[in-house]
């Protein structure tokens, strides 16, 4: 089996140890978590704006153009409103549509981390469009941001997979070979195209199927059952 000899595992997130992310819906109402931080805008144009900016961005999320040039959630939210928003309403907005983008990260995934983590140095490569802070008060509550040792958050330089540039980067910050890295993640397209674009192998988790991974799970703890 050709990842067993690697030393390095570059992870996917979404999908891949977080899951029932991006809760953007017909149904969702946004108004519920703004309004619980101190919002004022009205639940209309709350609902309007988070529906109008995840749409923007998940039509422009699979063009080429966009791999190493993708738009902040400020500068997405300046493209497709026609409203002037106040510093703090303007915060206020990219507090809930982080909140809604955000996940959930079960026991046994943290405990696959740190499974994981005792044979592999480990890094995330993941592509989120809200600042990374409440990801990481995520992972630093639940006892994990300690386990990588290098990151990709592709909202601090609008580099999205499948770009090879953010897979380059975090290898060129662990300074290790690319001989010694495997990346883990669920999309065929994105981390699996990424990772062949950077000449780096990839285990797809999670359903995805191609013939150029170097294997394919059902999950990353089927995964981790075996290696670690």
């Amino acid at each position: 089996m050709k990842y067993q000899n690697k030393e390095v595992i570059l992870l996917d997130m979404n999908s891949t140890f977080m899951f029932e992310e991006d809760r953007f819906g017909e149904k969702e109402d946004f108004s519920i978590y703004y309004k619980s931080i101190g919002g004022q805008l009205s639940s209309a144009d709350i609902n309007k704006t988070i529906r109008q900016v995840y749409e923007y961005l998940s039509a422009i999320y699979p063009q080429e153009e966009y791999r190493n040039c993708f738009p902040t959630l400020q500068e997405a939210i300046d493209a497709c409103t026609c409203n002037e928003f106040n510093v703090q309403d303007l915060e206020k907005i990219i507090e809930t549509f982080a909140f809604y983008e955000h996940g959930e990260i079960s026991t046994r995934y943290v405990q696959c981390l740190k499974a994981l983590n005792k044979r592999f140095v480990m890094a995330l490569i993941v592509d989120i469009w809200a600042p990374k802070q409440r990801w990481i008060n995520t992972f630093k509550n639940l006892g994990i941001w300690e386990l990588f040792s290098a990151h990709s958050f592709s909202s601090d330089h609008g580099m999205v997979k499948p770009s090879p540039k953010p897979f380059e980067m975090v290898v060129n910050d662990l300074g290790v070979s690319k001989e010694a890295c495997l990346v883990i993640g669920d999309s065929v397209r994105r981390d699996l195209g990424g990772a062949e674009a950077a000449g780096l192998d990839c285990v797809l988790v999670g359903g995805g199927m191609s013939e150029k991974a170097v294997g394919t799970f059902s999950t990353l703890l089927d995964f981790q059952n075996l290696v670690a």
